[in-house]
């Protein structure tokens, strides 16, 4: 999918956030990388493939 000069890394490898964006709603707190996934502003994460990354950044409790 990725037509940048370096390639972007692929959206299987641990490395894939590191791929360009494509479309940011950042109101909607979501982008599209060009590897094909969807990265959130929780770190949350939706591969191509359908599987998803759970969030690293913990959520505050509430009070």
């Amino acid at each position: 999918m990725c037509s940048h000069q370096p390639p972007c890394p692929p959206a299987d490898s641990p490395d894939r956030e590191a791929a360009r964006p494509v479309v940011s709603h950042p109101e909607q707190g979501w982008s599209l990388l060009c590897n094909g996934a969807v990265v959130f502003d929780d770190t949350g994460e939706l591969l191509p493939d359908g599987r998803t990354v759970e969030p690293r950044r913990p959520v505050p409790a509430l009070v």
